[in-house]
Formats: C-alpha cells, sequence, structure tokens
C-alpha cells in the first residue's frame, strides 16, 4: 500500500517551501520538485484551499507557507489532496458491514485502531523535523 503520486507530490512542495522558506512561483517549484508545472498548480490549488500554502497574484506573486514548517504536518497534506485516511471504507460514516455478526464487526475495530494509529504518526511528523538546522 503507498500513498498516491499526488500526496507524493504534496509533499515534496511543502518541503520545498519550507526549506527554501520564501515566496517562490508555481515554475520553481515544479523546477525544484521534478513535478511538472500543470500537475503542481492542481496541487498548489489544493493545498491553498486547505489553508497549507497562501496564493499571491501578479509579478511579485506565488506561493508561501500560511505557518511556519513545524505547525504543518504530513497528515494535513496528505489530508488535503487526499481527504480523511481511513484504512478500509468500511470505517466511513454511512458504510453497511457484511460481516457483522454479533454485535460490531472485529474487523472493523482492527482497522479502526490501526487508522488511529497511522493517523496519529502522520501528525507527529512536522515538516521543519525533515531539515537539518541553519
Amino acid at each position: 500500500m503507498y500513498i498516491t503520486l499526488e500526496s507524493d507530490y504534496a509533499v515534496r512542495i511543502i518541503s520545498c517551501l519550507a526549506n527554501r522558506g520564501k515566496r517562490l512561483d508555481a515554475k520553481t517549484i515544479s523546477d525544484e520538485t521534478c513535478v511538472t508545472i500543470r500537475f503542481s498548480l492542481k496541487i498548489l490549488r489544493k493545498l491553498v484551499a486547505a489553508g497549507l500554502v497562501i496564493s499571491f497574484k501578479g509579478t511579485q506573486g506565488g506561493y508561501e507557507l500560511a505557518r511556519t514548517s513545524d505547525k504543518i504536518s504530513l497528515k494535513e497534506v496528505i489530508e488535503a489532496v487526499e481527504g480523511t485516511y481511513m484504512l478500509n471504507r468500511c470505517l466511513e460514516t454511512n458504510y453497511a458491514c457484511s460481516r457483522t455478526f454479533k454485535g460490531e464487526c472485529k474487523y472493523k475495530q482492527a482497522f479502526s485502531e490501526i487508522t488511529d494509529y497511522v493517523n496519529a504518526k502522520l501528525e507527529s511528523y512536522t515538516f521543519d523535523k525533515f531539515f537539518d538546522e541553519k
């Protein structure tokens, strides 16, 4: 099981902005992350909508982090492009489980515990932890 390529690219984009620590234009972000300009712009729109990146228009425009890198987690970035992380679709609110025998499905309990663990780990990693001190 892997995160999607879009999530991987979103992590690269946030890392690029965090590492540079200043406003960058989309072309520079694209070049530095090896993500096509078209796909970079698509991901940047999602990151802006999620409140992780700020977009500036005009000749001095570009993109920068909306918060410091120690306030942005891997979980937030992945969820900005993927939605809420769940190990299995049975954890969705309106999912009808066909494995329920007597009470709650034991698989759902296990999937829920694993999901909680993964979410907590993703939340614990902020982008400041990925760079050497300057």
